[in-house]
């Protein structure tokens, strides 16, 4: 039987949504904002070891994939590494030889530690055929592939009993349990648990958990509900009921709140995680307390009816360095909130206080471009600047600073003949395929001396239609000229991934060019 839960479980007085262009609070005193980050961070999976939380989350065909954020508050996250250091399932995911992976790789997957072996888990389903199983012997790595299992776990979540038999919950609308061999590197067996009726639709996107005795199973009705099953034995049979239905959003504009996963306190409080639709700016985290009901069932804690955008901290507040501020990509790696567009050529560029990108590809189309490098927007406005040094550019060479999704425009410095002008490019898109259709149109130039020159966007990612970016750049870092004209951004849900910074460097007639980044500063208003 289908029950609705919306009990409020306590009596807050609060704003109930957040208006354009007010940023989350700095969580460092008694209360927190919703959003708890507002950048693109979907499919979440969220657990505690001890007194820390861990959060994955997908990031299709970025590399390195997987995510790992830590929190000691449930509120303040730091990027701390990535599951799956690079992509290697097939070789489309290098984007070489007119082969691409844009929205395929890493979809809904779960994240465990298990505590009998010291050993932290990861596995999720690449394009709907294997699973891949990979494990580190620290949540920092390495990481590295342990195994490969030829079912499908879609949408999966990850679950170690008492007993520490390992199960994954999975599936679409026809959810399944499996258990796996003890080393949880293989299947011992699967069984269907759950058929949705059609009153209820599609089902996706499952998290596995246990308390006192009972067996849950959260899973998504995309993109507005949030079901619960609960059953006494991990096969089943199944009970379920509501947790979250077209709940308003925090973030004015977004989706309703849904799919995620609960967590517990050491003081035995719980809260569930969700995400907001929030495009163009992609989907972004969403926090609230629950309590259990009677039944056994969990009880989302609303205000005035709809999901709070502010709420009580769930522990004190341990505030930890901001996602924004410069990056001056000091020492030899790339610090975990980058990723590239599909695998890198590893050849084409160097970390050595600033960031070297030589040009990988000869080509006119950026989504064909190797090594264009990605960093998440902060919403909900945001403002982005590179130092970049332009004096090894060759002629035909392209780079610069773009805003990075399936329609794309970018500012930064053409090299024809000699002569290097900065100039705005727009108009870059692909199809619902992922093919690219138009491979831009310049605005607008102007020329450029050779040597350091700043770039500079400024966007609006609040949820909606209309947003725009707006480029600008300097010589001096002080005067910025505006250069072209607004671009304005999709928020078209297919694409996946919401807008991302990309710096690329890329050749249009021969390799050998580089550029140098000195820093990347994000500011948020």
């Amino acid at each position: 039987m289908l029950f609705r839960a919306i009990t409020i479980a306590l009596t807050i007085s609060l704003s109930t949504e957040v208006s354009a262009g007010i940023v989350p609070s700095n969580r460092s005193t008694g209360t927190f904002n919703n959003p708890v980050l507002w950048e693109d961070l979907a499919d979440l999976d969220v657990f505690r070891v001890d007194d820390a939380w861990y959060y994955s989350a997908s990031t299709m065909h970025y590399s390195p994939g997987a995510p790992i954020l830590r929190s000691y508050d449930l509120v303040n996250w730091e990027y701390i590494g990535h599951s799956v250091p690079t992509l290697e399932w097939s070789s489309k995911y290098n984007l070489t030889n007119n082969e691409r992976a844009y929205v395929k790789g890493i979809w809904a997957s779960t994240m465990r530690y298990r505590a009998s072996n010291k050993k932290w888990y990861w596995l999720g389903c690449i394009e709907s055929s294997k699973t891949y199983v990979y494990t580190a012997p620290a949540v920092t790595g390495p990481w590295s592939l342990a195994s490969t299992i030829n079912t499908c776990f879609y949408d999966a979540g990850l679950f170690i009993d008492d007993d520490d038999t390992m199960y994954v919950a999975y599936g679409n609308t026809r959810l399944s349990v499996a258990q796996l061999s003890p080393d949880g590197l293989s299947m011992v067996k699967t069984q269907q648990v759950y058929s949705s009726p059609g009153n209820i639709g599609t089902l996706e996107g499952s998290r596995m958990y246990k308390r006192n005795g009972q067996y849950y199973i959260f899973t998504t009705k995309p993109a507005n509900a949030e079901y619960v099953l609960k059953a006494s034995s991990p096969f089943g049979s199944y009970s379920i009921k509501i947790l979250a239905n077209s709940l308003a959003p925090p973030a004015a504009g977004g989706g309703n709140p849904h799919q995620g996963g609960i967590v517990d306190t050491p003081n035995g409080d719980w809260y569930y995680m969700a995400f907001e639709d929030a495009y163009p700016g992609g989907r972004i985290p969403v926090l609230a307390p629950i309590t259990w009901g009677s039944d056994g069932f969990p009880v989302l804690t609303l205000s005035n009816g709809r999901w709070g955008v502010t709420y009580p901290m769930p522990m004190p507040a341990h505030p930890l360095p901001l996602t924004t501020g410069t990056d001056s990509f000091s020492g030899t790696a790339l610090n975990h909130q980058w990723e590239w567009n599909h695998n890198p050529d590893v050849t084409k560029f160097t970390v050595n206080d600033g960031l070297t990108l030589k040009t990988a590809t000869v080509t006119n189309d950026l989504y064909a471009a190797r090594n264009t490098l990605t960093h998440r927007i902060h919403g909900p406005i945001s403002t982005a600047t590179i130092v970049m040094d332009t004096t090894n550019m060759a002629d035909g060479d392209r780079a610069g600073l773009s805003l990075f999704r399936d329609q794309s425009a970018w500012i930064g410095v053409l090299s024809d003949g000699g002569v290097l002008k900065v100039g705005m490019v727009n108009s870059i898109t692909m199809d619902g395929s992922w093919r690219t259709t138009n491979t831009g149109r310049t605005v607008a130039t102007a020329d450029a001396p050779k040597g350091t020159i700043y770039l500079r966007c400024n966007v609006n990612i609040n949820p909606g239609a209309g947003r725009t970016g707006t480029f600008s750049y300097s010589t001096d870092g002080t005067n910025f000229k505006n250069m072209g004209t607004a671009f304005t951004l999709t928020n078209d849900w297919r694409y996946f991934i919401g807008y991302r910074w990309g710096i690329f460097n890329y050749a249009t007639k021969a390799l050998g060019g580089s550029v140098k980044v000195s820093s990347f500063t994000q500011d948020v208003s």
